[in-house]
C-alpha cells in the first residue's frame, strides 16, 4: 500500500477496539473509531475511510439503518461484523448495500481477507470489469467467453449472466434476491429454484469435483459467492 488504508471501525464494545485496532495497524490500516451510529455517519461523511467495519447492535439505531443511510449517498465498502447470526439480518444487510458479512467470534485473518476483498471489489467497480481468473478457470466478462485449462467452456446465456454476475463480485457474498433481480428481473425475485438449477448446471461444467465446489460457493440460505481469484488482469485494449 502506498498510504495506509483508512478503516472505520464501527462498535460500541471498548473490548472490539482494544482487540481489533492493533491487528489492524499490524495489517498496515489507518484506524478511525466510532461508538455509535451517529458518529459513524459523520465520519464516514468528514473523514471519508476506504472501508467500514459495522457492528449491527449499536446504541442508538440499528446497524442496518446506517448502511440504508450510507448508500443513499457513498459506495463504501462496508463490512459487517455481528454476533447476530440470524440469516435474515444477514440477508437483510447483504441485500441493502452491506459488502460482507463476518460473525463474532470472529478470526482476525478471515476478517483481513473479507476487507482485502471489499477493497479489491471497490477498485474494479472504478475501473473496467476485469478477467477473472481462478484456477484454471478464466471469465472474460466483457467478452463473455469462458475457459477451463485453456478449453472453451460451452454455457447457455443465462449461465453465462449467473456466472458473470458472481465474477463482477468475486469473493463477495451475493443474496439470492440480488442475483434473480439482475438476471431474470423483479418479477421473480422470490423464484430460487431457478438459481438452484443454474448453478447446479454451472457447477457441472466448470467445477473440478461437483461433490466438493471449489468456484461457486453456497452461503447456506443467503446466496453464493465466487471463490477468491488467485489474480485477475485488465482487458487488453481494443
Amino acid at each position: 500500500m502506498s498510504r495506509s488504508t483508512r478503516v472505520l471501525v464501527v462498535d460500541d464494545e471498548p473490548a472490539i477496539h482494544r482487540f481489533l485496532t492493533p491487528a489492524l495497524v499490524a495489517n498496515n490500516y489507518e484506524v478511525l473509531r466510532a461508538d455509535n451510529g451517529a458518529d459513524a455517519l459523520k465520519r464516514i461523511a468528514s473523514e471519508v475511510p476506504d472501508v467500514v467495519v459495522l457492528d449491527l447492535g449499536l446504541p442508538d439505531m440499528d446497524g442496518k439503518e446506517v448502511i440504508g443511510r450510507v448508500r443513499g449517498w457513498s459506495e463504501v465498502p462496508i463490512v459487517v461484523l455481528s454476533a447476530r447470526d440470524r440469516e435474515a439480518e444477514k440477508i437483510w444487510a447483504l441485500d441493502r448495500g452491506a459488502d460482507d458479512f463476518v460473525n463474532k467470534p470472529f478470526g482476525v485473518g478471515e476478517l483481513m481477507a473479507r476487507l482485502r476483498a471489499a477493497l479489491r471489489h471497490r477498485m474494479q467497480r472504478a475501473g473496467e470489469t476485469p478477467i477473472v481468473r481462478i484456477g484454471g478457470l478464466e471469465i472474460d466478462v466483457p467478452r463473455r467467453r469462458v475457459t477451463r485449462d485453456k478449453e472453451e467452456v460451452k454455457l447457455t446465456p443465462k449461465e453465462f449472466d449467473v456466472l458473470a454476475l458472481l465474477a463482477r463480485h468475486a469473493g463477495k457474498v451475493v443474496t439470492h434476491k440480488q442475483m434473480l433481480h439482475a438476471v431474470w428481473g423483479p418479477a421473480h425475485e422470490e423464484d430460487t429454484q431457478y438459481l438452484r438449477v443454474y448453478v447446479g448446471q454451472l457447477r457441472q461444467k466448470i467445477e473440478p469435483d461437483q461433490s466438493e465446489p471449489a468456484v461457486i460457493l453456497t452461503e447456506p440460505g443467503i446466496g453464493y459467492r465466487l471463490a477468491e481469484p488467485r489474480d485477475s488482469i485488465m482487458p487488453a485494449p481494443s
